[in-house]
């Protein structure tokens, strides 16, 4: 954690959580917002996926994320949240100044109230035939 950066998110459970809350897509990077519902610093993590390229790759998404986040956002973030960060193919060749908006957009519109929040991922449930059923073992 560099001088000024908020704690970071580094447990997996915690990045999952994270995923299940509201998200806001821009352009350049999707931004997960979680509330905690205590009053500690703002908590961020950053991630990239492999389907976007190599791990050069991956590291350069990830750095960019970093800085536009160090350089923008740190007074911005609300206590008692975490934040997750995660690029896409437009964060790596997004003009900086660009990216930077996008992320401000993104804590603003959360700010606001808004947010997605996305239907829990994996195979729909469906219901289970009773037993006896024609067809069922």
């Amino acid at each position: 954690m560099g001088a000024g950066m908020a704690p970071r998110i580094t447990r997996r459970k915690d990045f999952v959580m994270a995923a299940a809350a509201p998200a806001v897509a821009t352009p350049s990077a999707v931004v997960q917002a979680r509330s905690r519902g205590d009053g500690d610093a703002a908590r961020i993590g950053f991630t990239v996926t492999k389907k976007l390229g190599s791990a050069v790759v991956r590291n350069r998404v990830r750095r960019r994320l970093k800085e536009a986040v160090r350089l923008s956002l740190e007074g911005a973030l609300k206590r008692g949240v975490d934040y997750v960060f995660v690029g896409r193919a437009g964060t790596r060749s997004r003009p900086f100044s660009l990216l930077i908006d996008d992320l401000r957009t993104a804590i603003a519109m959360f700010d606001r109230g808004g947010g997605a929040v996305r239907p829990p991922r994996g195979k729909p449930s469906r219901p289970m035939a009773p037993r006896g059923a024609i067809g069922t073992p």
